[in-house]
């Protein structure tokens, strides 16, 4: 009796945690980190002796980003399991993104113990002897996976950030081109091809071309934008420079560099005024940027704001008290502002100031002592191993000329997830294209400029029976208050319509669109109900009624996204378990409605990609895969079908297809499939 009695609650603890970890291990695979760490807390907590729970929440921390804790868990997981090769990965890419070359270097050989062949584990420790001036083990390192791998294009893009670092830029060049050759879906590859082309050759029209292949790949990276400028305004290309400065700001706000380069470039070309709010906005964030607070000073005296000149002068002077043309230049301002004595002081100053150096003409160049300055500090920077020092040429052109932005990590460290296939959330965030859902409100499709239509919606349109023309969306539009306040008044009206006059099928149909628009799902199924009850055969109401069900199905799992349910509440498994079986029901009831609207309209497209989202939300991936391909036959050039079948072959680790189905879908608009290709064909 005794025996049973010890037993049997570590029998029910051993299940809880396992129970837990699957389900952390779910929300891992859906990209809910926060969700996941929770559920690996619940485990951590019963059972801390367990290697697993740390390793996966190490994943959790990894991809959000936070290095110190994913390291600390990944080292908690090998010592309780040394033989778990992803937790030396995981450690290592923590390391090395926290700077820890030698550490990430140690893990990476631990890890190659037990899979000598890992190309992830090899190319990262490459990077980690470079970074660490390793230069012959780092060639090694590359040559090795280069004869496992010969179409390896970041090991050649990682060559060639190491023979730049030993300021071999043949060399470096010949690697980024093989690099480029066997993959044109990498943007840091162009990125450095340019910087060579720019530096090395001053050849601004091949760097513009890398860059703008660059662009294409990575549209949302402000950065690029000013590199860009940068090279259209060495071709004369002002208009396209500053267009480019336009387009950075609009991606990053915030960017020093483009605001600074927009500034220079606008008091260029006479752009005063505007000029002056792009240094503003510089010193405001960064009070301490001399240039910008040098180039105001002397725009403010171009516009006639002497009194602004006479302030900006002041502060450059209190930092160089020898600069003589700074005090003859606020002597001109307080002289046009009508403070002669002020005036006479200033220039008094500088004039004693040449005596005192026996010379007629200015020669303290405040620039050029910021530059120096900065040498020395990036020189002390770099011999206490922090990072390579800028040359004397580079700082000077930093401090007098257009800035660009360097990217300091060409080839990242990657942890290969396992646990989630290849799809990995990098720049973008790898979703499945939503399903087309009913609306009133029309948007364009971005993709290709045609709307989304099917032959039912016609005729209901037709009908004139509904407060505005039916069409099919992709994602909701976003609605402001006077349109919610209309849907509302909508709805008043058809409820008094309906107490008033005999009910039709079009009329609970139109209200349960309102409801709908109002994010009133329950409502909006009521009607649905309604119309269908009395109308079998009508198509659109099923879909309306597969439509409110999507939206009770993710209200739900937002809803569970934010309870923080402790693992040892009464009723944490009961809850659990019950949100399961609600969503296996309405996922059910969906797929119902979506075939029922198929059977009455057998060429409805948006139907049959429907019902391959919720084949995927099932976990079904080769029955969406199957409703997507019979989409694509209806309708060859719905890229949305493309890009989700895709994701499904990569899940399911089919590489060629998927592969081949986010380049078509790249083709057709969908802009996240090359960042996906980019990863994908490393």
């Amino acid at each position: 009796m005794l025996v049973v009695l010890a037993t049997a609650p570590a029998t029910r603890a051993q299940i809880n945690t396992d129970q837990v970890v699957n389900i952390g291990r779910n929300a891992l695979y859906f990209e809910d980190y926060i969700l996941a760490i929770q559920y690996f807390n619940q485990a951590i907590k019963a059972k801390p002796f367990l290697a697993e729970p740390y390793f996966y929440r190490s994943v959790a921390k990894i991809s959000l980003e936070d290095y110190r804790g994913a390291e600390q868990d990944a080292g908690m997981a090998i010592e309780r399991n040394p033989f778990i090769v992803d937790a030396y990965q995981v450690r290592g890419v923590s390391r090395q993104n926290l700077g820890n070359y030698a550490g990430a270097v140690e893990d990476y050989d631990a890890g190659l113990n037990l899979m000598p062949e890992d190309k992830n584990l090899l190319i990262n420790r490459a990077i980690c002897l470079s970074a660490l001036k390793k230069y012959d083990d780092a060639q090694q390192a590359f040559d090795r996976l280069l004869r496992l791998d010969r179409r390896n294009d970041r090991a050649y893009i990682g060559l060639a950030q190491m023979n730049l670092a030993r300021k071999d830029t043949v060399a470096a060049l010949d690697n980024l081109n093989r690099g480029i050759a066997l993959s044109k879906k990498n943007a840091s590859a162009y990125v450095m091809r340019a910087e060579i082309a720019t530096r090395s050759h001053h050849d601004f029209e091949s760097a513009l071309a890398d860059m703008d292949s660059a662009i294409m790949l990575e549209p949302r990276y402000a950065g690029y934008f000013i590199n860009r400028a940068f090279m259209k305004y060495n071709l004369d290309d002002y208009f396209g420079a500053m267009a480019d400065y336009d387009y950075a700001i609009g991606l990053d706000p915030a960017s020093q560099e483009a605001h600074f380069n927009r500034g220079l470039l606008r008091a260029e070309v006479g752009d005063n005024n505007k000029a002056i709010s792009d240094f503003n906005f510089v010193l405001k964030n960064n009070p301490s940027n001399f240039m910008a607070l040098y180039n105001r000073a002397l725009l403010h005296m171009r516009t006639g704001q002497f009194r602004n000149a006479v302030n900006d002068f002041t502060a450059i002077l209190k930092k160089y008290p020898d600069f003589e043309a700074g005090y003859m230049a606020r002597g001109e301002a307080k002289r046009r502002m009508g403070d002669n004595k002020g005036s006479e002081a200033d220039m008094e100053r500088a004039m004693a100031i040449f005596r005192r150096n026996k010379t007629h003409v200015s020669t303290f160049n405040p620039a050029e002592i910021e530059a120096t300055a900065a040498i020395k500090k990036a020189e002390q920077r770099a011999l206490d191993g922090e990072e390579e020092p800028e040359t004397a040429e580079d700082i000077m052109n930093r401090f007098n000329t257009l800035l660009t932005v360097t990217e300091s990590d060409p080839v990242k460290p990657e942890y290969a997830n396992r646990q989630r296939g290849h799809i990995q959330n990098d720049n973008v965030e790898v979703e499945p294209m939503p399903m087309f859902t009913l609306s009133f409100y029309a948007t364009d499709n971005q993709l290709n400029g045609n709307t989304y239509y099917i032959r039912e919606i016609g005729d209901v349109n037709e009908s004139r029976l509904l407060s505005g023309n039916l069409t099919l969306v992709s994602g909701e539009p976003q609605l402001g208050e006077e349109e919610i306040q209309r849907h509302f008044a909508n709805i008043d009206y058809i409820n008094s319509l309906l107490s008033h006059s005999k009910a039709r099928s079009i009329d609970f149909f139109a209200r349960g669109m309102e409801y709908l628009m109002v994010k009133n799902p329950d409502a909006a199924l009521t009607d649905a109900d309604a119309a269908i009850e009395m109308n079998p055969q009508f198509m659109l109401a099923h879909l309306l009624r597969a439509d409110a069900r999507y939206m009770q199905y993710r209200m739900a799992q937002a809803r569970d996204g934010g309870i923080d349910t402790p693992g040892d509440a009464p009723d944490a498994k009961s809850h659990s378990m019950l949100r399961q079986r609600q969503d296996v029901t309405t996922l059910d009831l969906m797929m119902a409605d979506l075939d029922q609207a198929i059977k009455l309209s057998p060429k409805n497209v948006y139907a049959h990609f429907n019902k391959g989202n919720v084949y995927m939300m099932q976990g079904d991936f080769t029955s969406a895969i199957s409703c997507y391909s019979y989409a694509i036959e209806l309708k060859p050039d719905l890229a949305e079908a493309y890009y989700n079948r895709g994701l499904m072959y990569l899940r399911m680790g089919n590489k060629s297809k998927g592969i081949a189905d986010l380049s078509r879908a790249g083709e057709l608009g969908v802009l996240p499939s090359y960042n996906i290709l980019k990863r994908m064909t490393r």
